[in-house]
């Protein structure tokens, strides 16, 4: 496999995020530009979330969230921390961890770059390559590298690395920092890591579960960087209706409806990619594991602008650092939706 290349240069908008396609259009707009499944939350939980606003005269307690979180993954509790949203912990890693040779694994969300940048650090990058199917190479990590971020299954490329070939990465005075964000919207999660020395991993309620206005997710790590990093969090830094839905979210029954989601989610990803195998000049990146395709078209600006007249907000992909103006990416969703997408494809393309 060629050798990734190592890039410095800041991106064009690190802070672009998919929320902004469909932020003011003034048009009902069929959102493919979020990676949130649609129809989320579901009714129990907004109704859990609900019943929690009777304590918000009490400040937030999150031992019970910590400890369902923790034994939804099998660890202590003191491995687990609680953040509003991922990406505070990515703002918390930047701030606390102070490395100084930070390297973020590209194309992937920014976010983590962007914390890093806002913290003073000077940040690599490793940009992965879309000859190789933007597979991960770990050797294309330079050795003195302290820091490393990747994100698995990657966004936006929907790409699943190998939890061993993630292992090659961890090694003695570097942290890696995997962002799961989008794991549990693969079928039994089988890459997935387990915190170590060393290994951080990062997950968020935000996508399976449609919370993304609520700001809930949580870290994964050994107790010494779990320590430093609450230290560099304000007090009650995850509202009570936060918490509440941590505590629901790790559930046996919940976690049940999580797999029948991502099975789901798998379903209609493959009926997605056999209709874009219509288009001649579209090509998508395969195999896909996220909830979420990416998708190379040289006449991808032109496209977006026509499918947003038809009534479609896709996602584009000149702001992730190793992409450009031919890059787009586009949510998984129903079937219907996606053959509703195919018929303004049609059009859009002529």
């Amino acid at each position: 496999m060629p050798t990734p290349t190592t890039d410095t240069t800041p991106a064009p908008d690190l802070r672009h995020h998919g929320d902004a396609e469909v932020r003011g259009s003034g048009a009902a707009l069929t959102d493919l530009a979020v990676n949130v499944r649609a129809g989320t939350p579901p009714p129990w939980l907004k109704s859990r979330i609900a019943a929690s606003l009777d304590d918000l005269a009490a400040y937030p307690d999150g031992r019970r969230a910590r400890a369902a979180v923790a034994a939804r993954h099998g660890v202590p509790a003191d491995h687990v921390l609680l953040t509003a949203g991922a990406a505070e912990a990515f703002v918390l890693i930047a701030r606390a961890l102070r490395p100084r040779k930070p390297v973020v694994v590209h194309p992937q969300f920014t976010e983590p770059e962007a914390a890093l940048r806002d913290a003073g650090h000077e940040v690599g990058r490793v940009l992965l390559r879309p000859e190789d199917g933007f597979r991960l190479d770990p050797a294309a990590v330079a050795e003195d590298a302290d820091l490393v971020v990747i994100g698995n299954p990657t966004n936006p490329t929907s790409v699943l690395h190998p939890a061993a070939a993630l292992r090659e990465l961890a090694r003695p005075g570097r942290t890696l920092i995997v962002d799961e964000a989008f794991m549990d919207a693969v079928p039994g999660e089988p890459e997935a890591l387990r915190p170590a020395p060393g290994i951080v991993i990062l997950r968020s309620l935000t996508k399976t579960w449609g919370l993304a206005g609520l700001r809930i997710g949580y870290v994964l790590a050994d107790p010494q960087v779990i320590s430093a990093l609450e230290q560099a969090q304000p007090l009650w830094p995850v509202s009570t209706p936060a918490l509440t839905a941590a505590e629901a979210c790790s559930s046996p029954p919940v976690l049940a409806e999580a797999e029948a989601a991502a099975h789901a989610i798998a379903a209609d990803r493959a009926h997605l990619l056999a209709r874009l195998a219509e288009f001649e000049d579209l090509t998508p990146v395969t195999p896909a594991a996220a909830p979420f395709v990416l998708l190379h078209t040289p006449a991808a600006t032109t496209l977006r602008s026509r499918l947003r007249d038809l009534g479609f907000a896709l996602r584009r992909g000149d702001t992730f650092p190793g992409l450009g103006p031919d890059w787009l990416r586009l949510a998984v969703r129903d079937a219907r939706t996606t053959d509703d997408l195919v018929l303004a494809l049609r059009k859009a393309l002529g």
